[in-house]
């Protein structure tokens, strides 16, 4: 499902506190696989775990300079639908209420509208699954210690090895969607029994030009960090997305990216749920959630 999550901030992939990580001690010792193999087996088992049929209704929350949005989402066979619920955490009153419902039943009546939005959710997953296919070659990768799984990032007291990644000279990006890795370097986490990733926090320490510059370039500073966690049954999903970057498109339209999503309160839905189904079910959970909110005399 990390394709669909990542679709509003691809192709720029990639918290709870983090707890600090001590070096491996002598009698642990760095694990026999080398790190670049392991990475690679990780990348197999995200993508194999894209591929599978299970889908998920969640909440999303995301914070930017302007203020808060939460959301209500759920996967179907059609396209994702999404459910504004809250503005700066505040219930949307019945007007608005209305307004988001028009917004997403006219994929309904626009069946044109509803493929387009689909087609865009395809391109989006496939740019993210190139950029993971190419971790295992882009970047170097060195042991550095370890650290425990915690809520959000892992399974909570799972061993998860660190890794320090840089560029690697030899790689050469295939496409200008690859090309913000030459200038990435950072830390990733990785729990090497169930072979997924838990955390990626990455950097960028020089400026990155995609499209040989002239397309346009993200500045030297941007960051990112992405967190994973086993939901359920070794189901994993993105529970944490934060982006910081700054940079310019086509050399005069500025890019400044500043947002904090999180993804909780994951449950499995049917997986040939339909786009109408998806919007009755996220009407009823909406419902659910305001009935909740109300002070306990107005229930």
């Amino acid at each position: 499902m990390k394709p669909f999550l990542f679709h509003t901030a691809a192709p720029i992939l990639l918290a709870a506190l983090a707890l600090a990580a001590g070096p491996l001690s002598p009698a642990q010792g760095p694990p026999a696989i080398k790190p670049r193999e392991l990475v690679r087996r990780a990348v197999a088992n995200e993508i194999k775990n894209d591929n599978q049929s299970m889908k998920y209704m969640f909440q999303q929350r995301k914070v930017t300079p302007s203020g808060s949005q939460t959301r209500l989402m759920v996967q179907t066979r059609d396209a994702m639908v999404g459910m504004v619920v809250a503005n700066n955490d505040q219930p949307l009153n019945q007007e608005q209420r209305r307004a988001e419902y028009g917004r997403i039943e006219r994929f309904l009546s626009q069946p044109d509208e509803l493929e387009r939005k689909h087609k865009l959710e395809l391109e989006s997953a496939e740019r993210v699954t190139r950029i993971l296919k190419a971790m295992p070659d882009a970047f170097l990768y060195e042991y550095d210690g370890t650290e425990g799984g915690r809520p959000g990032v892992g399974k909570p007291g799972d061993r998860l090895l660190r890794l320090k990644f840089r560029p690697n000279p030899s790689y050469d990006p295939p496409t200008r969607v690859e090309q913000v890795l030459v200038g990435m370097q950072g830390v990733v986490l990785i729990d090497a029994q169930k072979q997924h990733i838990a955390r990626i926090d990455g950097t960028l320490f020089k400026e990155v030009g995609f499209g040989w510059g002239i397309l346009g370039h993200l500045d030297q500073g941007g960051h990112f960090q992405v967190d994973q966690a086993d939901i359920s049954d070794d189901s994993w999903a993105i529970s944490r997305m934060d982006l910081a970057f700054t940079g310019k498109i086509l050399l005069f339209k500025s890019i400044n990216i500043k947002s904090t999503e999180t993804y909780s309160d994951f449950r499995p839905v049917p997986a040939d749920l339909t786009f109408a189904q998806g919007i009755q079910l996220l009407k009823k959970e909406q419902a659910a959630l305001a009935q909740n909110q109300l002070p306990s005399g107005n229930k």
